[in-house]
C-alpha cells in the first residue's frame, strides 16, 4: 500500500511562527495560497506577526497600499514603502533581541531578508519563507505557488481542488481548522485528513514567562537555526 501524498496549504505569511515551518517539514507538498482575497481593512498574518517587544508579544507590520477599489488577491497586494517600515522594524528587532545568545549569528541573515527589495507583498513573503525553509535545513522544493495550479471553488472546495491539483491524496490541517473547513467534503472527494497536531516547544527566551506563537525570528535569535530545526523535526 503506497503512502499518502500529503498536501498542506497556507497563505504566504510574514515571518511565520514555528508551527508553519513544522507543517512545511511534515507535508510532501506545501502550497503557498496567494490566490485568495486580502481583506480590505485590517491586517492578517500575511502582513504582520508578533515578536517580543519589551517582554510582551506585539505586532510588527508591513504596511500595504490601500487606495484601490474592489478586491485584490494576496498576490496583487503592494507594499507601502513610503513609511520607512524596514528601518523601523530592523531597529525594533535589534533593540529587543541584541542580548539574545544567537543575535550575532542570525542578525545579518534576518536583516537581509527584511531588506529584500520588492514592492510586492507576496513576492516578499515567498522569498523569505523559501529562504527560511532552507535555513532550517528543510526541503524548499516542496513549496508550490497556489496561483500556478488550475483550481476552482472557494473555502473547502478550493482546498480540495488545490490538493488534487498538486497530486495529493491527503490534506494536512492545523489545530484551528475545524471552524472554517467542512471535513466531510474531503472524504467525499476521496481525500484523507491528516492532522498536524503541533505541540509548541518551550525554549529559552529573555522574557520572564515564555511567550508562545511568536515569529520564527524569536526562536532563531534565542536558540539558533540548528536547534530550531531539531525541535521542529521532533514535534
Amino acid at each position: 500500500m503506497k503512502p499518502n501524498r500529503i498536501v498542506a496549504i497556507h497563505q504566504p505569511n510574514f515571518f511565520p511562527w514555528l508551527g508553519y515551518f513544522n507543517k512545511i517539514n511534515k507535508a510532501d507538498i506545501f502550497i503557498l495560497m496567494d490566490n485568495v482575497q486580502f481583506p480590505k481593512k485590517g491586517g492578517i498574518w500575511t502582513n504582520r506577526v508578533k515578536i517580543s517587544i519589551n517582554g510582551c508579544a506585539q505586532w510588527i507590520t508591513v504596511p500595504v497600499v490601500r487606495n484601490y477599489h474592489g478586491f485584490r488577491s494576496i498576490k496583487e497586494m503592494e507594499i507601502n514603502d513610503s513609511t520607512g517600515w524596514r528601518g523601523k522594524i530592523l531597529k525594533t528587532i535589534e533593540q529587543n533581541y541584541k542580548k539574545c545568545p544567537f543575535f550575532e549569528e542570525e542578525w545579518e541573515y534576518i536583516a537581509a531578508l527584511i531588506k529584500f527589495n520588492t514592492a510586492n507583498l507576496c513576492d516578499f513573503n515567498i522569498y523569505s519563507v523559501k529562504s527560511l525553509t532552507e535555513h532550517l535545513g528543510f526541503d524548499s522544493s516542496k513549496l508550490v505557488i497556489g496561483s500556478s495550479l488550475k483550481t476552482g471553488g472557494s473555502a473547502t472546495e478550493l482546498l480540495i481542488s488545490m490538493t488534487k491539483a498538486a497530486g495529493g491524496d491527503a490534506y494536512m490541517c492545523g489545530g484551528g481548522a475545524d471552524g472554517y473547513q467542512e471535513n466531510s467534503k474531503f472524504a467525499e472527494a476521496g481525500l484523507k485528513l491528516q492532522y498536524q497536531n503541533f505541540q509548541h516547544p518551550v525554549y529559552p527566551q529573555l522574557s520572564k514567562e515564555f511567550i508562545p506563537g511568536l515569529s520564527i525570528i524569536d526562536a532563531l535569535f534565542n536558540i539558533g537555526a540548528k536547534k530550531c530545526s531539531e525541535i521542529l523535526r521532533t514535534r
